[in-house]
């Protein structure tokens, strides 16, 4: 009797990691980001949470790191940009659902001068709470170069209720030569 207890916990316990990676899996693979010169922009369709895990809003992280790796790439290639921040777009269409549709767009402004440039980019949200703007611009400070600071947007909303500010800088490494 104890050997099918165990079992049977085991195979309950491997059932529940499965389902895990599984719903780990599905968010990677329900997110599709593409860049070009002038913009990156993505969708992000599935549910909101895993859990207790806002699984929807962290599409918002993704988009920051490959916005981020763009801008890096264009300084590289002498193709100076900054974010636009007015004309980002973003919905976020199902939101409240438990299933979202999350579309992001973050387009780029050309500059003549690479130290007009930001090579790094990153957000603070809420899906439906207000962001910690200010924790999160303590939290950035430590990546500032000296005499430098953030450039922020207004705070972007969806009318589902997702709040974002959007945050971008020279990155200390890609533009030292602007101090």
């Amino acid at each position: 009797m104890k050997k099918i207890v165990i079992l049977f916990a085991c195979i309950l316990l491997l059932h529940c990691n499965s389902k895990n990676k599984k719903n780990s899996q599905n968010t990677t693979q329900n997110t599709e980001i593409n860049c070009t010169d002038k913009l990156c922009f993505g969708t992000y369709e599935g549910p909101e949470f895993i859990g207790k895990s806002d699984v929807a809003h962290q599409f918002s992280n993704k988009m920051s790191a490959t916005v981020g790796d763009q801008l890096k790439k264009l300084y590289a290639k002498e193709l100076y940009s900054k974010v636009d921040f007015q004309n980002i777009e973003m919905s976020t269409e199902g939101m409240g659902s438990g299933e979202v549709v999350y579309y992001l767009e973050i387009p780029f402004i050309s500059v003549d001068e690479k130290c007009d440039a930001y090579t790094s980019f990153d957000h603070v949200g809420g899906w439906n709470h207000t962001p910690s703007l200010e924790r999160r611009k303590k939290e950035l400070s430590a990546v500032l170069m000296e005499g430098h600071q953030l450039d922020i947007s207004d705070l972007k909303t969806t009318s589902e209720g997702l709040q974002e500010y959007w945050i971008q800088w020279k990155n200390k490494n890609t533009q030292a030569d602007c101090e």
